[in-house]
């Protein structure tokens, strides 16, 4: 392993990441850092979150500035406002012993007035937020052509959230002889796509490999009915003493009502999803990093850019649809060397998601059984017993209360005197778990009466759930559009075309399903034909878009496996 001087990093820079605990290069700065302090190529880096990517690209973009100008040197974009202040305060911290150098960020939610003085007072390094800086373009405060670096930090985040096209417009304002690092933790269609076309020559940098999961992590599952998930989450939380976790959840409703849930039954919980405002989330934020709050219950939206150390566990309460948002959250844990958990309480139908999320990082899940009762109260007695055994004594501060107790408690004997201690501490779980059931899934059926009906891993028929997917909900129109998964195309960008294409009144869009060749969606129906026709014929990223009302008795997926035959032909 080599050291940071041998890697080329100078003098102050090293001072100041010895200080804040940097032993020895991580794997992604060991291989990054040369790269960008030298003339190599572009560069894709394929890592996952917490492997110490801000330092692999901020120690030699920092290294890079000369100080006495300042002007815009380097721009590193970020897909949320947490992420860039994350990102501007580590920067600041590396380059405390570098005299001259300034370090903004700049994102919405905050004064742009502010931003706007500290720009024309001079900066060397822009963090941004892509919608904030084309706004700071537009008024002509930001000019980017002296910029010789740009970062795209998590940038398939920044796909999925519909960032594609501000990309492209911030990328045009960048001299065309810069340096692009472009870092992911998944590498989707779309990715390669902006590679191609943004960056010369560019070299792939994988630590681990393809859409792996972080090796730190161990990847577990809960199979119980639908109805006990709740009380599945709280069992796995009662057996896990010192719980430090961000359990996820796919809509807010969901959301605010685990974590009122849980508040209620008395733990450390708070919600984290769009409905709050800012300074609610800062809030919030700020109560789960100083661990006022022992488990936060998010959105996948609301926690993108949330970087929290030493996670135990990342809780999935449902799988996601798409596997790389399954890698976001599990990578949240198993940082920096070490251990995680990455828990899904799942039923029975999302067994076979769970299979596929399984070949596409390349790890097992352990089906382990929901904890018992008997299981939980022991392991959370030793856990008292060790916390006694390890408690500090401040001996000159309660020598003098010790008198006055002893003699209260005198009359007690050393068994009486420890089961009292125990039970101040476990009535409420003692109670609680009082005659408390099993509640892992049971199937039932055997196997050979499943295949007899044309089931498979406890999901119904593959016809049936392709017919599903052409139905639309109650009072909205199904609509098709020939782009998916497999081409970028994302929840984000789907919004944004509709935003930018159909005219008039914003359009309410409804379920959307993304498969890999192509995405079925819900508006109301008096916007269904306006949809229709303002798709069809539009271009996203260079494929001409084609899209009608979903008929439901026509196979798209068939339909999208032979375009893709003969397009592969």
């Amino acid at each position: 392993m080599k050291s940071f001087e041998e890697l080329g990093v100078n003098e102050p820079l090293r001072k100041a990441v010895e200080e804040m605990g940097f032993e020895a290069p991580m794997p992604i700065q060991e291989r990054v850092i040369p790269r960008l302090l030298g003339d190599a190529n572009d560069i894709v880096a394929l890592a996952q979150t917490g492997t110490g990517k801000t330092a692999a690209f901020g120690l030699p973009v920092l290294q890079r500035i000369e100080p006495g100008v300042m002007s815009p040197q380097a721009l590193i974009l970020a897909p949320t406002r947490e992420l860039c202040l994350q990102i501007g305060g580590d920067l600041v911290d590396y380059s405390k012993y570098i005299p001259g150098v300034k370090v903004l960020p700049v994102y919405g939610g905050s004064s742009i007035e502010s931003q706007i003085r500290t720009l024309r007072s001079g900066v060397n390094v822009i963090v941004a937020t892509p919608g904030r800086l084309i706004d700071l373009i537009k008024r002509g405060v930001v000019k980017l052509d002296g910029v010789n670096t740009v970062v795209l930090d998590e940038a398939d985040e920044m796909l999925n959230m519909g960032f594609l096209e501000s990309i492209e417009e911030i990328l045009s304002h960048v001299p065309s002889d810069h340096k692009t690092l472009l870092f992911s933790a998944t590498m989707p269609a779309g990715i390669l796509k902006i590679a191609k076309r943004y960056m010369k020559d560019y070299e792939e940098i994988v630590v681990g490999t393809r859409n792996e999961g972080s090796e730190n992590v161990r990847h577990i599952y809960y199979m119980v009915n639908a109805r006990d998930k709740y009380l599945a989450l709280k069992r796995v939380v009662d057996n896990s003493p010192g719980i430090y976790a961000i359990v996820f959840c796919r809509t807010r409703r969901d959301t605010q009502e685990i974590a009122d849930n849980l508040i209620r039954d008395g733990y450390n919980a708070e919600a984290l999803h769009g409905d709050l405002s800012q300074q609610q989330r800062d809030i919030v934020m700020k109560k789960f990093r100083d661990r006022v709050v022992s488990i936060l219950v998010a959105t996948d939206v609301a926690a993108r850019g949330l970087d929290v150390s030493d996670l135990t566990h990342v809780i999935n309460y449902g799988l996601p649809e798409d596997t790389a948002v399954y890698t976001h959250r599990s990578g949240r844990t198993g940082r920096a060397g070490k251990k995680g958990v990455s828990v899904a309480i799942i039923h029975s139908r999302e067994k076979g998601r769970l299979r596929e999320i399984e070949r596409i990082i390349g790890k097992t899940f352990e089906h382990l059984e929901v904890p018992t009762p008997e299981h939980i109260i022991e392991k959370q007695l030793y856990n008292l017993a060790d916390r006694i055994e390890k408690v500090k004594v401040n001996e000159d501060e309660i020598a003098r209360y010790l008198p006055g107790i002893s003699r209260k408690l005198e009359w007690l004997s050393e068994q009486d005197l420890l089961k009292r201690v125990i039970s101040l501490e476990f009535n409420r779980l003692l109670d609680y778990y009082k005659d408390a059931p099993k509640i892992d899934f049971i199937d039932a059926k055997p196997q050979k009466e499943k295949k007899r009906k044309g089931e498979k891993n406890n999901d119904r028929p593959a016809d049936d759930k392709e017919k599903d997917r052409r139905t639309a909900a109650r009072g909205m129109e199904r609509v098709y559009v020939n782009v998916g998964k497999r081409d970028g195309f994302f929840a984000g960008n789907l919004i944004e075309m509709l935003n930018k294409l159909v005219q008039g009144k914003r359009v309410d869009v409804g379920r959307i399903d993304l498969l890999p060749g192509y995405t079925l969606f819900d508006v109301s129906k008096k916007d269904a034909r306006k949809v229709v026709g303002a798709l069809t014929g539009a271009d996203f990223f260079g494929k001409r878009l084609h899209s009608e009302i979903a008929d439901q008795d026509r196979d798209y997926s068939r339909l999208a496996d032979k375009k893709k035959k003969a397009r592969n032909k």
